[in-house]
């Protein structure tokens, strides 16, 4: 998956990798990094939420929902109340793509991240609610998801799944006022 994907950025204007910290972000952003000859630079801001249940059997049988200590972390699903609050994520997410935009220069930035992460900025940029049911995420393992931008501001997310037969999908931002405008292939940060 991450060999297609690096094949997936080959013909592009790529010119700077970004991925979190994490062994597993890093493993997917190294083919990408080699086929375009990058360096990768980790960031804390693409990094996995943190969550009260990490490391932790989820679930209601011999899972930690079992425990009435951990009961409090579950009080508000809207927020949520067991890890990093979606907005906090969305803002850190904003920052890094402001901060890969201005890498790439009117080129291509790459960042690779995690599926909360991407999926709650994607959620955000498209003007949906935050919260969401996380079965119905689409954010697959080796996928593209695209922020492109006009100058500063965010005009299009597109997803595809490059080792899949499966359509991409272009979304239009809702801007102020009736325009809508879909993802082009100029000045984009992935």
């Amino acid at each position: 998956m991450a060999a297609a994907a690096a094949d997936f950025f080959a013909e592009r204007a790529v010119v700077s990798l970004f991925s979190s910290p994490l062994e597993r972000a890093v493993e997917t952003a190294t083919p990408v990094a080699r086929r375009l000859s990058l360096e990768i630079v980790t960031d804390q801001r693409l990094i996995e939420p943190w969550n009260h249940f990490e490391g932790m059997k989820f679930g209601v049988g011999d899972g930690s929902l079992r425990r009435p200590q951990h009961w409090p972390a579950l009080i508000n699903p809207f927020k949520p109340s067991w890890g990093e609050p979606y907005h906090e994520v969305v803002d850190r997410m904003g920052a890094m793509l402001a901060a890969a935009r201005e890498a790439a220069a009117g080129r291509e930035a790459v960042c690779v991240s995690h599926q909360l992460p991407i999926w709650i900025t994607r959620r955000h940029a498209e003007g949906r609610r935050l919260w969401h049911n996380p079965a119905m995420r689409e954010c697959a393992l080796g996928s593209v998801t695209s922020f492109t931008f006009s100058g500063d501001r965010l005009s299009g997310v597109s997803y595809v799944v490059p080792y899949s037969n499966l359509p991409s999908r272009t979304v239009a931002i809702r801007t102020p006022g009736p325009t809508r405008r879909p993802v082009g292939d100029t000045d984009a940060a992935q």
